[in-house]
């Protein structure tokens, strides 16, 4: 027997070529039925600039002039066990810090385009973790549990309200330069127990028509059409007598399969921007992973302008100070190496993507978060580094419905554990529901003999940073 070369080979030998699961995907009864918000909505759309690896707080949106006064000094409080327990003194952070905007929120010089921003953000500075290695934190950061098998935070937001654009997914990942999913893999973007549709779909954004593989058909629409047409009839009854919602989602994926066929490669096809807005992003830059990280930001705004809900943006690595392809925020050593390229990478980006989307009148109705999924210690490790800190870290949102210039939450006068109003995931997530009009507590999915959420059995909605 001669088996299938490939996934597509396979496909056409079953008579369904790829998009030919799309059964009703031609048919009009498909429009009108996206899901209805608990109440107005202030955004429609979420883009998650993830820092994987775990951005340091001190040295960043948290700065503690403390640290410099005591630099080399032992701690004052008792440490708690770290991911390597290479532990050192006090260290001061390398970067200046001062204050920004009007609003006067005192940060540092690492993000020196963002901290012109602060205006428009909202800093957390008392978020927590409960996990302190990657893969955990990394899960427990993306669905509110530090194990797989649980629904991505944007197969949540796409199950509560699908997409508004029938062509393309409602949870999109994007990659681009080698970028590689953090520690813990592509299960941190799964739909877990909710229908499979909702799944993140992982785009390279540097690969323009085959930014998804085997994108583009292999036969004309003429062809593909008389296929669908056949296997409907073969696929109706099917999916009626077995009555298992995996097989409707199958179908819908296909559906969505079809449709990204030509949705996808003009998406991804940015020759069409003018170059003033490509320099915006840092897309002329001569370091290629910050050019590069420019595209996947550039891509975003065109993704939320087509309609998709939530886009995740994948940071590239810089391998310095121990960071690596899952972590590259990781500096165990090098912190002031390893931090300068990551910053680097990111800095003129996402600023340029926020001030794109003020320009095209979208930054009103997007919100954008930024973190990664613990913070770092105050004390050194291995003389020039830190390691994970997950008891207090910072985080910053803006966009819609955020009351920009305002600061929740402190940590101690080293950095070390979150001392008033600490936050949690959970809470994190209620206010970002709360902002798409979906009430937390109600977006629930049965599975296993109990109702599960994103927000698990916790989470308030953080009042103090909204307008």
């Amino acid at each position: 027997m001669n088996f299938p070369s490939s996934r597509r080979d396979m496909l056409r030998r079953l008579s369904m070529g790829f998009g030919a699961f799309a059964l009703r995907g031609l048919a009009p009864s498909w429009a009108g039925t996206f899901p209805v918000p608990h109440a107005p909505p202030k955004v429609k759309h979420v883009i998650f600039a993830y820092m994987s690896g775990g951005v340091s707080h001190v040295d960043s949106w948290d700065p503690k002039p403390e640290l410099r006064r005591r630099h080399g000094q032992p701690m004052p409080v008792p440490v708690r066990p770290t991911m390597f327990n290479n532990n050192g003194n006090i260290m001061a952070s390398p970067w200046e810090a001062r204050q920004r905007g009007q609003s006067g929120v005192v940060v540092t010089d690492l993000f020196p385009r963002l901290a012109g921003m602060v205006d428009d953000m909202a800093i957390i500075r008392s978020m927590t973790s409960k996990v302190n290695e990657h893969a955990q934190g990394n899960y427990f950061f993306h669905t509110g549990y530090p194990f797989m098998g649980h629904p991505s935070a944007g197969a949540w937001i796409s199950y509560g309200l699908g997409s508004e654009n029938q062509n393309l997914p409602g949870f999109v990942v994007l990659q681009s330069g080698g970028a590689v999913a953090p520690h813990g893999g592509t299960g941190l973007f799964s739909s877990g127990y909710l229908p499979a549709q909702h799944q993140a779909s992982i785009f390279q954004a540097d690969r323009d028509s085959e930014a998804v593989p085997n994108i583009r058909p292999r036969e004309i629409d003429a062809l593909q059409r008389r296929r669908l047409a056949f296997v409907r009839k073969l696929d109706e009854p099917f999916s009626a007598a077995a009555g298992d919602p995996t097989v409707e989602a199958a179908i819908r994926n296909g559906e969505t399969a079809y449709r990204m066929q030509t949705a996808v490669p003009d998406l991804c096809r940015i020759d069409g921007e003018t170059e003033a807005t490509k320099k915006l992003y840092s897309m002329d830059s001569p370091d290629a992973e910050t050019a590069s990280y420019g595209r996947q930001c550039l891509v975003a705004r065109r993704l939320i302008e087509r309609g998709v809900r939530f886009v995740e943006l994948s940071c590239l690595n810089k391998n310095i100070g121990a960071g690596n392809a899952p972590n590259p925020w990781d500096q165990h050593g090098q912190i002031k190496e390893g931090h300068g390229a990551m910053a680097h990478q990111v800095d003129q980006p996402l600023a340029g993507l926020i001030t794109d989307l003020k320009a095209r009148g979208l930054f009103d109705e997007t919100l954008i978060l930024f973190s990664g999924e613990f913070g770092r210690t105050p004390f050194s490790q291995g003389g020039d580094g830190r390691d994970h800190n997950p008891s207090g870290f910072s985080l910053w949102m803006a966009g819609g419905g955020i009351r920009g210039g305002t600061v929740l939450g402190a940590t101690d006068e080293l950095g070390y554990n979150a001392v008033d109003q600490p936050c949690e995931i959970y809470d994190l997530y209620a206010t970002m529901l709360h902002l798409l009009g979906i009430d937390h507590e109600r977006l629930t999915y049965r599975y296993g003999g109990r109702d599960f959420r994103l927000t698990d059995v916790h989470g308030r909605v953080l009042s103090e940073i909204l307008n």
